[in-house]
């Protein structure tokens, strides 16, 4: 049986390797919108070989090279070895360290293929030699902007880098090692022990993070396999950089700790019937009841509301689910709260009933009033005694009671330089979720809406109580690929770990300091978050900043700790610690800078920006980031040519990161782009780990047609293709290919209209294309080995995602074609130039700075 597209992936990924590599080659077509150069060969550089393990191209031998001519069979004998002397006698011995170090410069002007053929690796970090290898933090969980820090704040700001950090602290991890001992800490910072702290002798060891010294504990050396005390460096907490312990009593905020509580608010209202997503819901619910992570005490609660709100009383002994309907939203209270939020295991039959009466109920309700704020606070008051989690479904604007909006949206300034109404309209919201967050009360959102919903205001009570948002804009029941994924979204929110009562503390080595926070969270002080609910789907963003000398340190360490309380109830701490040396040499700085970090972060700093000052003075800031560090370069690096834009190959890839920002739905200008989009796109870009937001800054493009001939890979007992990925151009799109684009949230497959008979049968199961429909919402799993390889790629590439993405196929003939079309970032369009044309910008600046 064929692997399917649509089984769930394990989530659980190992801590020390990422996704295997996926070998391939990369030969396109020179892009017919940049012209050749003189003689096809890039200025000061070897014209490339084919054969991918040279470098460069073999010089000639012979009399056309002004050697002596040598006699045929002297030749055919010493041809190979005498290109190996020629070809190194061209390079200087700085010119093949530079290359060995990645200190290289690419003119990207003249790089015509400057994505690599496979995914983009994480730079390597090469720590000193006193340090023990392989166990720094996961770049899955841990990546700072630079692998290689400045010592001082001066050499930091002559980089023109940002220095900062990406986390995603709860990842989903295999094999994590929990330790059920004594927390040993440093008695001045509080700092977890690590690796990369110094043993000063057996009675002594010195913290990485505020250099004191701590005497060791006799039990910490003790080791229980061998009933001896033993040497330090055997511990768990030695041997790994992410560890995870059991807290004792002294880490608890209330005795016993927080149960799994669930709040589901569900609006139905005229509209939220007229989506048919109640179905969808209820049916998921029913589903995935057994599933909901927590214990014998698990609680859940159900309110619905139009203009008024509805209580349901679950309480045993009833024979079936009470409606209470409360009418006065002006003033809300709780009728009968004990019935309310009721046990789980032992109310389960009277809420299986209730989610099976729910939908048919309200399939008919004409009744238009969306009272939201009223029901969010009697969700609030309802788990204001124990905390908990409220997941919230809205469908359109709020329009009853406290909490009411008006729409603000005015369709004919959506592609304006600088739209309006992006920030909040009331501060009700942010409010409630403060008041969420002092009683550890998460609230999520489901926005399903056919309308402008103000997602400006409503993010507030997801933004600042930790919150998650979802998001389908036009949601109808009638598109399957809107079911396929509020089914798969939903599925997934409600299996996926949580903790409770969680706080998140990062602490970075004496001399530098936190400056700002990105994510959904609430300040407590300068290094402490409050997060009532954690989630393994959720990254952060945090910007760094020197403000004393490195130079009396080789390296550097930054460590994040999350206590929180399982759905079980133990009080756990998850701990990370990443370790980085320090350098002197502002070449060192830039070629070790990490690309992919670089983007995510300033995508993250950006939001801020456009919500603070505005999206015109957010665009040009990511513009001037680009021009200052190539500027920064170009002054370490002579003898090239005036006409050249030179970038090392850590920042290769950082202008076309950049264009694609500026083309993404929450920075784009010039084309129509509803609010609400936009919003979501931002809150969207503030959440996601840097895996999932790279997919949405620059989505991978596969071509379907040669699956056949790509090499393979084995990955969780499946053989995985691995074919190239292309650069996002519609001229790298051949009439006769098909096409999968990578998407965080989906994935789309484009069949050309000249796809060859055979290829559209191996992996649709048509005879021809002219015999598909528009759209498929459902790959079908064939026997054919062109459809095998096709499931198992798709199945490789939703591992690394919070859930697996609904797959739709497209003919280039749909009106859904677009979707994919609109992807193709370096193509010129309504929402800026082309790739080259931004080169081109950029090299002047760059000039004339």
């Amino acid at each position: 049986m064929p692997p399917s597209a649509y089984s769930q992936p394990n989530k659980q990924v190992p801590l020390n390797n990422g996704i295997p590599p996926m070998p391939g080659t990369n030969q396109y077509q020179q892009p017919s919108n940049i012209p050749p150069l003189p003689n096809n060969q890039p200025p000061n550089q070897f014209q490339p070989s084919n054969n991918l393990n040279n470098n460069h191209q073999v010089p000639p031998v012979g009399p056309a090279a002004g050697y002596p001519s040598k006699q045929p069979g002297y030749m055919s004998q010493q041809t190979a070895y005498q290109q190996t002397i020629d070809q190194f006698s061209n390079l200087s011995v700085n010119q093949g360290m530079n290359k060995m170090w990645g200190y290289e410069p690419h003119d990207l002007l003249n790089t015509r293929d400057i994505l690599p053929s496979t995914k983009l690796e994480p730079p390597p970090i090469r720590l000193p030699q006193n340090l023990p290898e392989g166990i720094n933090c996961s770049r899955d969980l841990f990546r700072c902007t630079l692998t290689k820090l400045p010592e001082t704040k001066s050499l930091l700001d002559k980089s023109r880098l940002p220095l900062g950090l990406l986390i995603h602290p709860f990842k989903d991890i295999n094999n994590l090692k929990v330790i059920k001992t004594t927390i040993v800490r440093c008695r001045q910072c509080r700092t977890y022990i690590n690796p990369f702290v110094q043993f000063l002798d057996s009675k002594q060891w010195k913290c990485n993070i505020c250099f004191r010294t701590n005497e060791i504990h006799e039990q910490f050396l003790y080791d229980r396999n061998t009933d001896m005390f033993g040497d330090p460096y055997r511990r768990p907490e030695i041997q790994s950089a992410t560890v995870e312990y059991l807290a004792t009593s002294d880490y608890t905020v209330r005795d016993p700790p927080q149960p799994a509580m669930y709040l589901f608010l569900l609006d139905v209202s005229q509209i939220a019937a007229q989506s048919g997503y109640l179905y969808t819901v209820c049916e998921v619910l029913l589903n995935q009841l057994k599933s909901l992570p927590g214990d014998r005490r698990t609680s859940v609660a159900i309110i619905t509301y139009d203009s008024a709100v509805h209580f349901y009383s679950l309480a045993e002994g009833q024979t079936q689910p009470a409606q209470i309907i409360l009418t006065d939203i002006e003033d809300v209270f709780l009728p009968s709260p004990d019935n309310i939020l009721v046990n789980l295991n032992e109310c389960y039959d009277m809420i299986v009933d209730l989610l099976k009466q729910l939908p048919d109920k309200f399939k008919d309700n004409l009744d238009s009033g969306s009272a939201l704020g009223p029901a969010l606070q009697a969700a609030f008051n309802l788990l204001k005694p124990t905390g908990g989690r409220i997941t919230i479904f809205q469908t359109c604007l709020p329009n009853r009671g406290p909490g009411a909006l008006e729409s603000r949206e005015n369709p004919n300034q959506r592609s304006n330089d600088d739209p309006p109404h992006m920030n909040p309209a009331t501060d009700f919201y942010k409010k409630i979720a403060l008041e969420c967050t002092s009683f550890y009360i998460a609230v999520d959102l489901f926005i399903l809406n056919s309308q402008y919903v103000d997602l400006a205001t409503l993010s507030g009570v997801s933004k600042h109580s930790s919150g998650c948002i979802h998001h389908i804009p036009l949601f109808s029941a009638k598109n399957m690929s809107h079911v396929y994924q509020l089914d798969r979204m939903f599925s997934r929110y409600l299996t996926r770990k949580i903790g409770f009562e969680s706080v998140m503390r990062i602490r970075c080595t004496k001399g530098m300091s936190i400056h700002t926070f990105h994510g959904n969270f609430f300040v407590r002080s300068t290094d402490l978050l409050a997060l009532p609910n954690v989630n393994p789907d959720a990254g952060y963003g945090i910007q760094i900043s020197i403000d004393e000398s490195l130079t009396h340190i080789q390296y550097a360490c930054f460590q994040v700790a999350v206590l929180y309380t399982s759905s079980k109830g133990d009080r756990r701490i998850r701990v990370h610690t990443l370790c980085l040396p320090v350098v002197s040499n502002v070449n060192d700085v830039l070629v070790g800078a990490d690309q992919q970090c670089i983007a995510g972060l300033l995508a993250k700093m950006a939001v801020d920006r456009s919500l603070l000052h505005s999206l015109s003075d957010a665009r040009e800031a990511f513009l001037n980031v680009v021009c200052d560090v190539l500027t920064t370069y170009k002054m370490t690096q002579t003898g090239h040519l005036t006409g050249s834009l030179l970038a090392p190959s850590s920042l290769k890839l950082l202008p076309l990161f950049i264009l694609a920002l500026l083309k993404h739905p929450a920075f784009r200008i010039g084309q129509s782009t509803r609010l609400d989009d936009r919003l979501y796109a931002m809150m969207e870009m503030k959440c996601l780990p840097l895996n999932n937001l790279m997919l949405s800054i620059y989505p991978e493009l596969y071509p379907l047609h040669t699956l056949d001939q790509d090499p393979t890979f084995e990955w969780s007992e499946l053989l995985v293709p691995s074919p190239r990925i292309l650069q996002l151009s519609a001229e790298r799109l051949q009439a006769t290919g098909t096409y999968l684009l990578n998407l965080p949230e989906s994935i789309l497959i484009l069949v050309r209209h000249g796809t060859p008979p055979a290829v559209c049968s191996a992996l649709f199961g048509f005879q021809s294309v002219a015999q598909m429909p528009e759209n498929l919402y459902e790959l079908p799993q064939l026997e054919t080995p062109l459809s095998v390889k096709l499931n198992a790629l798709i199945a490789y590439l939703n591992d690394d995602k919070a859930y697996v993405s609904p797959v739709k196929v497209m003919k280039d003939s749909s009106p859904d074609r677009m979707e994919f079309y609109d992807k193709l970032i370096e193509d010129k369009n309504s929402g800026g130039a082309s790739y080259y044309e931004f080169l081109q910008r950029i090299r002047e600046q760059v000039k004339n700075s």
